[in-house]
């Protein structure tokens, strides 16, 4: 089931009151539209009545698509340096609902289901475009590490992040987002032989997968933010 909950938020631009129904979850087996108003960017937007801007409420929800073999869970994007936190808060919630403190009915739908964390539009977006052109997200997280070895020029760190926005036959489209604003910035085409070549060489990227993989926020950012959870262990 898809739930929401009504609630009244400040127009950022002029103040005005927005009445809005904020998502508290997403079961896109039932509702494919919210699937695709989410890849659209309409999902939990509207125009504000006083002075027309369009408004988008941060995500905070979860995602499930038992198709796909998915379970994410959804958090703004200023939320991030946090991570090791919100992983371990989430990991307790599908536990509980798919997970070893689940029934059994739910812990078999549990067992086919890949546990993600992201934060911000952008990120759960590239999951579902990833997840639909039978990509590994992990593997596309090791690309672009060995695309920013191939840009020196680049400039990534906390705040800013690469993202696939579509996936062609032969390649994959990325573009540069500002994190908390989620403003997209210049883009380009990596060919997908890039992609391939990591899949054939799971050896040389080991060490590295294993850090993206450590939690359910599978994302090269982390490596960027602290010194990870094995420290904070």
């Amino acid at each position: 089931m898809s739930l929401f909950r009504s609630t009244v938020i400040a127009c950022p631009s002029c103040g005005a009151d927005i009445p809005f129904e904020e998502c508290d979850s997403v079961n896109a087996d039932r509702r494919p539209d919210l699937r695709e108003a989410i890849l659209e960017g309409s999902f939990q937007s509207l125009p504000c009545p006083g002075c027309g801007e369009t408004v988008r409420m941060e995500p905070q929800f979860n995602y499930l698509e038992v198709g796909a073999g998915l379970w994410i869970a959804v958090f703004p994007g200023r939320m991030m340096p946090d991570y090791i936190a919100v992983e371990d808060a989430i990991t307790e919630v599908f536990e509980t609902s798919y997970g070893a403190r689940a029934l059994p009915s739910a812990r078999e739908i549990g067992a086919g289901l890949d546990v993600r964390l992201v934060f911000g539009w952008p990120a759960l977006t590239e999951k579902l475009v990833l997840r639909a052109a039978g990509l590994d997200d992990v593997t596309v997280e090791l690309l672009k590490l060995d695309l920013m070895r191939r840009l020196p020029e680049a400039d990534m760190g906390p705040g800013r992040e690469l993202r696939v926005t579509s996936v062609e036959q032969d390649a994959l489209n990325f573009v540069w987002i500002l994190t908390e604003r989620e403003v997209p910035m210049d883009g380009f085409a990596a060919h997908r032989a890039l992609y391939d070549a990591i899949e054939e060489a799971p050896g040389a990227w080991a060490p590295i997968r294993a850090q993206l993989t450590d939690g359910p926020f599978a994302d090269m950012q982390k490596l960027f933010i602290g010194e990870g959870r094995a420290a904070a262990e």
